[in-house]
């Protein structure tokens, strides 16, 4: 569990590699080229290898593209990452692009306005986001062209792909055994008249085999992809050194190992119907499939859903791993109010958790954990780097935002705290985003209903005061797997219905830029509920439990539900955390969670 404080110093040599990149476009005839955040594998963390748009650009967000013509470079980000983009990136050279307000084929309509050819590499970009643009351009002559990727040409020291050991993930926890996954997916595929689907989502991949990995930081997942038969054995293309001779005893002889490279000539060789997911994806995929004439069904990948409805035995592993991690968390605060500020920084912040949660058993952190004072907590996805280090000062918010890897399961949590008296106006936005959570966390709603309908809820308190956040309600969470889980979320484009297993963040919040940032963080397990007339229902149970700090709350704009929602959750956190933490954290835990 090693947190990372470097500065990314691909800013720092940003025009002499545009420069480089805009000589290789030449070379190829094109007039712009795409850069992503993505891999071929469309998760949020990218391995060294992979970090295209850091090593240009210097931008180090997790989602993000760059679009470089021979005249304009933009790197377009969205409202989690609009300051730190400017922060990170040589304004001289690139031009910052607030996304999706524009977009990049609006930006290249402007761009090329006498039409031209855009480069972009195959592997990098879905089906979905290429067919879209070719669409959206069509009628100004601009044309997207497949090339090998020009970044990688220019990059001398580009880092070798990673070669993580694979572990096996305990069936007892997964609640089913990789044959019945297998079995489950294939019985799917030959109900629909498929031959085989493609899986390119290395969390798809390792939720159906029953593995898990250290390719990447955080998310515990084997990169790689695979073809499942209709028969219910795989293909499964991923470098074979990362298995053992116990692995691959255990997989049997149902999976077959191959390496990444040959996984081009397989899809050359499939008979169809082919199921792919067209939004997750590469192009290249289909392109490959296209040149055979191999029949290709446009589908959701078949694990996405089963992956989300988590079983009882991973909701079980979920609410044990919370509970550990709520352990974790009260000996933190506990720590933190005995010494803030103190001289504390905020990678001592960071430091100090990795340290709990590694003496709790972690395997890792869920993801870079934001640990941010006054200013910084104003960007939602900040990351604290040697050079921003800002120590804890009375009178500033403290945001801080973590979670971690466990055998069992993964956890998510944010918190934001008072350093000392922060004033009337961080107290006010910090009640108006808890009573949106506190919202959220009671609500019953129809079966049927998505997140797009649930995120107005926790918007409401803010929009009544003319105040919003620039991000999404909540986000889909993995057990034992990524934090970040599609499809479902709680945000205004999602359409997915929720249903019971799934679990979602809720995590509203408010920033103002360059004074301080608020955010509170549960997350939520959809369940079943009542209703006195018969109708199908759903709720929430709350899986965190943490204090939720009093001392940032104006108890006078609270209603008499909220404030009994909030005393009876202190009141289960100090039930089921106390018993877990030392005398010292408990008596500290006690007066956290005493009644309002």
């Amino acid at each position: 569990m090693v947190e990372q404080f470097e500065t990314a110093e691909g800013a720092s040599q940003g025009a002499t590699r545009l420069a480089a990149l805009r000589d290789a476009m030449q070379s190829e005839g094109l007039d712009g080229f795409m850069v992503p955040r993505a891999d071929a594998h469309q998760g949020e963390y990218v391995a060294d290898a992979d970090a295209r748009l850091r090593w240009l650009t210097g931008f180090s967000g997790s989602a993000g593209q760059a679009v470089v013509t021979a005249d304009h470079a933009a790197v377009f980000a969205d409202g989690r990452y609009r300051v730190q983009v400017r922060e990170e990136v040589d304004l001289n050279h690139f031009t910052p692009v607030d996304f999706p307000a524009t977009r990049p084929e609006g930006w290249l309509r402007d761009a090329l306005t006498e039409g031209g050819r855009v480069g972009f590499d195959p592997w990098l970009h879905t089906h979905r986001e290429i067919s879209d643009l070719r669409d959206a351009l069509e009628d100004a002559n601009i044309s997207f062209l497949p090339v090998n990727n020009l970044v990688d040409r220019i990059w001398d020291d580009r880092p070798s792909p990673p070669v993580g050991q694979v572990r096996l993930h305990d069936e007892a926890i997964a609640g089913a055994s990789a044959a019945e996954k297998r079995d489950r997916i294939a019985a799917q595929l030959r109900a629909e008249g498929q031959a085989a689907a493609v899986i390119t989502l290395a969390d798809s991949l390792s939720w159906l085999l029953n593995i898990r990995g250290t390719d990447l930081p955080h998310n515990p997942v084997v990169l790689g992809f695979a073809i499942i038969a209709a028969d219910g054995s795989v293909q499964l293309f991923s470098d074979p050194a990362k298995f053992s001779d116990e692995i691959r005893s255990a997989l049997g002889k149902a999976i077959a190992i191959h390496h990444p490279e040959s996984f081009a000539a397989a899809l050359a060789n499939l008979e169809g119907p082919v199921r792919v997911d067209p939004g997750s994806a590469p192009e290249a995929v289909f392109d490959i499939l296209d040149e055979q004439g191999t029949a290709v069904i446009e589908a959701r990948d078949p694990a996405i859903m089963p992956k989300a409805r988590k079983n009882e035995a991973e909701i079980a592993g979920m609410r044990d791993a919370h509970l550990t991690d709520g352990a974790v968390m009260a000996r933190f605060l506990a720590w933190l109010d005995a010494r803030a500020p103190g001289g504390l920084t905020e990678i001592d912040i960071v430091q100090k958790l990795a340290e709990l949660r590694r003496a709790a058993g972690a395997l890792d952190s869920s993801f870079d954990t934001i640990s941010a004072v006054g200013g910084h907590a104003a960007l939602p996805h900040y990351r604290v780097s040697a050079d921003s280090n800002a120590e804890l000062q009375a009178g500033r918010v403290l945001l801080v935002d973590s979670g971690g890897q466990y055998d069992n399961g993964t956890t998510d949590i944010t918190r934001t705290m008072a350093v000392g008296d922060v004033g009337h106006a961080a107290r006010e936005a910090f009640t108006l985003v808890l009573k949106g959570m506190i919202a959220v966390s009671r609500l019953r709603f129809p079966k049927g209903v998505a997140g797009r309908d649930i995120d107005p809820v926790a918007r409401a308190p803010l929009w009544t005061a003319g105040l919003d956040f620039d991000h999404g309600t909540g986000h889909g969470v993995g057990a034992a797997l990524c934090v970040h889980e599609g499809p479902m979320r709680i945000s205004r484009i999602s359409e997915i219905p929720l249903e019971p297993g799934m679990i979602l963040s809720n995590e509203p919040g408010y920033y103002r830029e360059g004074a301080f940032g608020i955010r509170i963080e549960n997350l939520l397990l959809v369940t079943e509920a009542d209703s006195p007339d018969g109708r199908e229902m759903l709720g929430f149970e709350t899986l965190n439990f943490t204090p939720i700090d009093r001392r940032m709350i104006l108890r006078e704009m609270l209603s008499e539900a909220e404030r009994e929602w909030l005393d009876s959750y202190h009141a289960q956190v100090l039930e089921k955390i106390g018993p877990r933490v030392d005398e010292q954290t408990r008596i500290w835990l006690e007066g956290a969670t005493a009644p309002l």
